[in-house]
């Protein structure tokens, strides 16, 4: 299995900052766990690859016909895997900031037995080149299926959504777990990223951005088409993903054009914003996006200072601007408003309005949700305090009071009542409590308080803080950022038996829900929707001690009634 973390982490390309959630997941959002820096290690772009070797031979009896042509893989430990199967036409030269194209078809056997590149992203730290590896010819994605699977088997189809805070891949795309587990179809998909995936510019034409979600939802539409023919059913694709990924979840199930394209969804870890956001794109299940004048005004100055202001046709412009000075330039890490919307913005058509508005009114696809933060969530980007760069956690006494106040402004003193740094055992936990309640905790369940008014929802939140996050861990992240993700993309080899019966809790749970829409799976802890009595919580917990707790319970634990009033997104 391939971990790439980035989210969080990726802050971490060329610093040593130790981030951890994990990235897989991390999309961090940032993830959590480490990070391997964004977009990750490397994959080459489809053209070198050719050019350098030729892709593996594909397995005897692999190959599989789509809409758009023959495509064959590779069969190994009972999992037959497509690696690159484009859903969509390269969006390079005039495609550029275009809603996805269909790929022109083929007819010899396409070989997908390759990774395909991972989409721009932009380097760290800020100024740095952008990340290596990549390539814009990157809307491909990845199938995995149990060897055998034929069609007419009518298996339950999983969709995973990548992280990365909308800059970057979070390469979790390894669906082994949940194949072996559940007997599903897992898919991949890659999409549009940071600034060549969600600028918004009125010389781009009417409801410009969100290409990223376009996407995603092109990626769904392939499903729709194609997974039949691989024992999937298209009429049952549940959508999860991550951070990033666990907010595009949100995105798609509130998005009007992504309707009928799935039926259930996972968004896990997808309350991270905060208040005085440095990191990330504004764009998480809770906050207020750019409106969409809001993002062509950002547009205009991003183009301004690409050189493309003052033209007489500065889409022509743009699109003739190198990939690489785009993204330089685009919005970075800790200036998420540099240069241009670097995630999702109300567009008008693929968004009509944020998220949270949108499941408070039930303006929603009526689909089945599990909503899932962690405890502990920190995701400021970074987990660790770097010179240059702005002060994201709290090392010492002065550096939190410098943090909640930024923060939390004429409140900050009752804050510090509410959290007083002699309850704690570092200041860097007292913060992470602070922002794990304030902009994750409280802010999903009320969300979803909301929501299951109108949809079925099931609400979860990990309380493992001893989740491996694959790696040596330093840092007192608590249950982190997208450990739940962690510990459905782990092999099993890698956790001890107390977090091996949660992960198998999970899988069982997952794969459940993909098959049924009930999450309660024979042998795992009972679980009522979110809507039923006392609202029930699943608190997700090593060692077969998962089980539910009224959400008011919780709420006390975690100050809800006080930043329920207090906050603002």
């Amino acid at each position: 299995m391939t971990w790439k973390r980035i989210s969080a982490a990726s802050l971490r390309r060329n610093k040593p900052l130790r981030a951890v959630t994990f990235a897989a997941a991390a999309a961090a959002l940032a993830a959590g766990l480490t990070v391997a820096g964004v977009g990750g290690a490397s994959a080459v772009p489809r053209a070198e690859a050719v050019s350098a070797q030729a892709p593996p031979s594909c397995t005897s009896g692999t190959t599989v016909q789509t809409k758009d042509g023959p495509v064959c893989g590779l069969t190994a430990s009972s999992i037959t895997s497509y690696l690159d199967i484009p859903y969509a036409a390269p969006p390079v030269g005039d495609l550029r900031w275009q809603p996805p194209q269909p790929h022109a078809p083929w007819t010899t056997v396409l070989p997908a037995t390759t990774a395909a590149p991972e989409c721009p992203s932009p380097g760290f730290p800020p100024g740095s080149p952008p990340a290596t590896g990549t390539s814009e010819d990157c809307l491909y994605l990845k199938v995995e299926v149990p060897a055998g699977a034929k069609p007419g088997d009518n298996l339950p189809v999983m969709y995973e959504i990548h992280g990365g805070g909308f800059l970057g891949t979070a390469l979790t795309n390894d669906g082994d777990n949940l194949v072996n587990s559940g007997k599903v179809v897992y898919v991949f998909a890659n999409y549009r990223l940071g600034i060549l995936g969600f600028l918004a510019d009125k010389a781009l034409g009417p409801h410009s951005g969100d290409y990223g979600l376009q996407d995603q939802q092109a990626g769904l539409r392939w499903v729709q088409q194609n997974i039949a023919s691989f024992g999937g059913n298209p009429g049952n694709v549940t959508v999860f993903g991550e951070s990033a990924g666990g907010a595009s979840t949100c995105d798609q199930v509130a998005s009007p054009t992504a309707k009928g394209l799935f039926q259930k969804a996972i968004s896990v870890s997808g309350f991270y914003n905060y208040q005085d956001n440095i990191v990330w794109s504004k764009a998480d299940c809770k906050s207020t996006y750019f409106t969409e004048a809001q993002a062509q005004t950002v547009g205009a100055q991003f183009a301004s200072k690409v050189g493309c202001g003052n033209v007489a046709d500065v889409a022509a412009c743009l699109r003739g601007v190198p990939e690489a000075t785009l993204v330089e330039d685009g919005g970075q890490f800790t200036e998420p408003t540099a240069g241009g919307t670097i995630g999702p913005i109300v567009n008008g058509t693929t968004l009509t309005m944020s998220p949270a508005k949108a499941f408070a009114a039930g303006n929603v696809n009526h689909v089945t949700l599990i909503s899932d933060v962690g405890r502990d969530e920190f995701n400021g980007g970074v987990y660790a305090n770097s010179p240059g760069l702005p002060v994201v956690v709290a090392d010492t006494a002065a550096q939190y009071q410098q943090l909640v106040q930024e923060q939390f402004g004429p409140l900050a003193p009752a804050v510090e009542r509410l959290y007083p740094l002699s309850q704690y055992q570092s200041p860097y936990t007292a913060y992470r409590t602070i922002m794990a309640d304030s902009a994750s905790v409280c802010p999903m369940l009320q969300t979803n308080q909301e929501l299951s008014k109108y949809i079925p929802v099931y609400v979860d939140i990990n309380a493992d803080a001893d989740n491996p996050a694959g790696e040596d861990l330093t840092l007192p992240l608590g249950a982190q950022h997208s450990g739940t993700n962690g510990l459905v993309h782990f092999p099993p080899s890698q956790l001890d038996a107390n977090q091996a019966a949660l992960q198998n809790q999970l899988l069982a749970e997952w794969t459940y829900f993909a098959r049924t829409g009930n999450p309660a799976a024979p042998q795992t802890p009972a679980w009522a929707l979110y809507s039923a009595g006392q609202h029930p919580v699943m608190l997700l917990q090593p060692a077969d001690t998962s089980q539910t707790t009224p959400a008011a319970f919780i709420a006390a634990q975690h100050n809800c009634a006080f930043w329920n009033e207090a906050t603002s997104y």
